[in-house]
């Protein structure tokens, strides 16, 4: 029973990575045509990394969204951003439960790893509300995003962007376009407004929280003591990055991009610039302007990202959890990790260190090969771009526009991988787990 439950789930997993480059596929292909670009002149690798960039929501960008990309290209963009952060297997079944079709077992289970959630019982149902709430989550954003930009860009366009960004922000993505009044500006006209930034932040905490928090929340209410132990990690440590980033960013560039600002703009752009790299990517200030320390912050707050089975990237906080109790346990000699009155099973340790070596093993290689071809390129410059990358960010120093094809095309690898999961893409090139009759004997090491 274990050996068919773990087939299953490879051949779901490979399911699920065709079928986010099949997408992918389609993207580029569409962004292709003349009717996608302003110029009328497409570039073929330029149409593949902005598909890739979309459809794992990383928001990477190698021209302006608005500036390049015509009205087809853009709504092109937004599908492919609102399929990728709920997940094509979500929005399949959503469409089948709406024509009324039966959900077999094998695409229960696909849903279960695209979902990644605790359990393959209830799952239609949670599907139904993911893509509920998700809308209506979405349209109460651009509601409230109308209200300025509707004066700013008039009845259509300010509605068209208020769609586009919340949209854009729900689901981690980072694109913008706001390209119509500087290329590659992102929110930075909106550094000192309340209510953008407040907007924007919280699309993206919602949408990075992850979708069984929301369904824990949804039946459990306000009642803490009642919640998964997942869903307790996820939100405290959510919480804890939030507060810690905010006040870590306040100390760090208070003589630096917060220098001219006055003290509410000070405290908005500190909560954007601590939300934002978890992992959606837009930016109210230069990020490029920031002080050392900032932009070392904004790296680790990318390598981290959101929750499991949400809208974000990265390797995820319970995973970074996970690791930090570990190291606690193993501080205090103690045998069993415990969290929350609840003790962590050893696969759990296992699968963190997996990730987090994984992730960060692709990240050095492709820094690795960056720098090698590119000289020119800063050093801090290409590290941040590749955990931009794998962790589905989309934030930038500025480089990528200057990558020439084999950098990008490594770029939209790790992108393909950070939505994935760098564990995941592994796995679908993994051979049947074989029956071992014997074991090696045991023989001790010396680690630390």
């Amino acid at each position: 029973m274990e050996k068919k439950s773990t087939k299953m789930k490879r051949s779901s997993t490979r399911v699920i990575a065709l079928g986010f480059a099949l997408i992918i596929l389609a993207g580029a292909f569409l962004l292709s045509l003349p009717i996608a670009t302003r110029t009328g002149s497409p570039n073929a690798l330029a149409a593949l990394f902005t598909a890739t960039s979309a459809t794992c929501v990383t928001g990477l960008a190698v021209a302006d969204t608005y500036q390049n990309w015509t009205l087809f290209g853009q709504l092109v963009i937004l599908c492919m951003i609102q399929v990728g952060g709920l997940g094509f297997m979500t929005i399949g079944v959503y469409i089948s439960v709406l024509l009324k079709r039966r959900i077999g077992l094998q695409e229960r289970e696909t849903l279960h790893e695209s979902v990644n959630t605790l359990e393959i019982a209830g799952i239609v149902r949670l599907v139904k509300n993911i893509v509920k709430g998700a809308l209506c989550i979405e349209l109460l954003g651009a509601a409230l995003l109308s209200i300025r930009f509707i004066p700013r860009f008039g009845l259509a366009k300010g509605i068209y962007f208020s769609i586009f960004h919340s949209i854009s922000a729900f689901c981690n993505a980072g694109f913008d376009l706001m390209g119509i009044d500087e290329a590659y500006s992102s929110f930075t006209a909106f550094e000192g407004d309340v209510l953008v930034n407040l907007v924007i932040c919280s699309l993206i905490l919602v949408g990075g929280i992850g979708f069984i928090v929301w369904d824990d929340i949804s039946r459990n209410k306000w009642h803490f003591k009642r919640y998964l132990l997942h869903t307790k990690l996820a939100l405290s440590m959510t919480l804890a990055l939030t507060v810690v980033g905010s006040l870590l960013f306040l100390v760090f560039e208070n003589n630096t991009v917060f220098a001219d600002m006055s003290v509410s703009e000070r405290l908005t752009g500190a909560l954007f610039a601590s939300v934002t790299p978890r992992t959606a990517g837009f930016n109210t200030v230069d990020t490029a302007s920031m002080s050392n320390a900032g932009q070392l912050l904004t790296m680790l707050y990318m390598f981290i990202g959101g929750s499991p089975g949400s809208t974000a990237g990265g390797v995820k906080t319970t995973t970074i959890v996970v690791l930090l109790f570990y190291a606690i346990a193993m501080i205090r000699n103690r045998q069993d990790i415990n969290v929350f009155g609840r003790r962590l099973t050893d696969d759990v340790v296992k699968k963190a260190n997996a990730v987090v070596a994984i992730n960060f093993s692709l990240a050095a290689v492709a820094a690795v090969i960056i720098m090698a071809m590119q000289p020119r390129l800063g050093f801090a410059d290409v590290i941040f771009e590749v955990l931009s990358a794998i962790g589905t960010t989309g934030m930038t120093m500025g480089i990528t526009r200057d990558l020439n094809t084999v950098s990008r095309l490594i770029i939209i690898f790790l992108m393909y991988c950070g939505r994935l999961g760098s564990l995941s893409f592994a796995l679908v090139f993994a051979r049947k787990n074989a029956v071992n009759s014997l074991r090696l004997p045991q023989e001790k090491i010396i680690v630390g």
